[in-house]
């Protein structure tokens, strides 16, 4: 038996995470009971009928009812409104974590919603995704080697941190710390403003009169490119406005990049343009290598 153990896992949206992450601790043997709720009752009886959760809440206060650890696995616009139906219902030995790729506007939601019961929230990110979604994309080792990023409040209490940061290093996750404002000017850059560039690339082609041809020919470099433009549309855009300040700095900063590179292709910079393209190459390079 794992040394991190809950009596009833509580998740709110069972699609790939909240079912990744319960599967995962169930594997671990890490908890009795999980406990699933959710808008669609279809998803939730499949949840059901694949053993990811083992009861469907029929309303907030039963699924709140007996749980020492709640996540809320739902896109980040609905966080505020989860997290002011659960307060009422929030016992004093339980913790709240959620999974959101944003986490200024969730602290922000926390600080509002739970009040005095602030201490029991640990906002946190999987960075974990996959172009797939539902229960049915779910698995017990999505998190496995994976990084998690928690991002404490002012009032978090410590052993609160310390019951989630066990939790996602039982389901086979690294954990780290960073600041909400930190966390979400990284993941502009590095998540959101590609998830952004995939779904603006393919909506321009898919708009051009030959769309069809150009489809026909598209190979395995469109594809890999393209590949995370199969996301959720209501995720990415809840986290496009909800990191909006981030991502349109971050969306300049790349407008300008174009420009340059355009600019070396008008005035045929040979040399420019190898030049970019060299540094480019050198830089994803050492990224490459440095997480072998």
């Amino acid at each position: 038996m794992p040394a991190f153990q809950l009596r009833k896992l509580a998740v709110f949206g069972v699609g790939l995470i909240g079912g990744s992450f319960a599967s995962a601790l169930k594997q671990a043997g890490a908890v009795q009971t999980v406990c699933g709720i959710g808008r669609s009752r279809s998803n939730l009886e499949r949840a059901a009928e694949l053993g990811v959760i083992d009861e469907i809440a029929s309303d907030v206060q039963s699924a709140m009812t007996g749980a020492d650890l709640v996540l809320l696995a739902v896109p980040v616009a609905q966080t505020d409104r989860v997290l002011r139906e659960i307060a009422p219902h929030l016992p004093p030995d339980c913790v709240v974590t959620d999974a959101g790729s944003t986490k200024q506007d969730v602290a922000t939601a926390a600080q509002l919603a739970l009040g005095a019961k602030l201490p029991q929230f640990v906002p946190a990110h999987p960075i974990a995704g996959a172009e797939l979604s539902g229960v049915e994309a779910s698995s017990p080792t999505l998190f496995r080697g994976k990084l998690v990023v928690l991002t404490p409040l002012q009032g978090t209490a410590p052993d609160a941190c310390g019951r989630v940061e066990s939790a996602w290093q039982t389901c086979g996750a690294r954990v780290m710390r960073m600041t909400p404002k930190r966390h979400d000017e990284v993941f502009a850059a590095v998540s959101h403003l590609p998830h952004a560039l995939a779904f603006a690339l393919v909506e321009m082609l898919a708009k051009r009169p030959d769309a069809q041809e150009l489809f026909s020919f598209a190979g395995a470099g469109f594809r890999d490119f393209t590949r995370i433009a199969g996301s959720s549309p209501e995720m990415w855009r809840d986290i496009c406005l909800a990191n909006r300040e981030a991502l349109l700095n971050d969306l300049s900063a790349y407008q300008t990049a174009l420009a340059t590179l355009a600019e070396h292709i008008r005035s045929s910079d040979a040399s420019g343009i190898e030049a970019l393209f060299r540094d480019a190459r050198t830089a994803r390079d050492r990224w490459i290598n440095g997480r072998k």
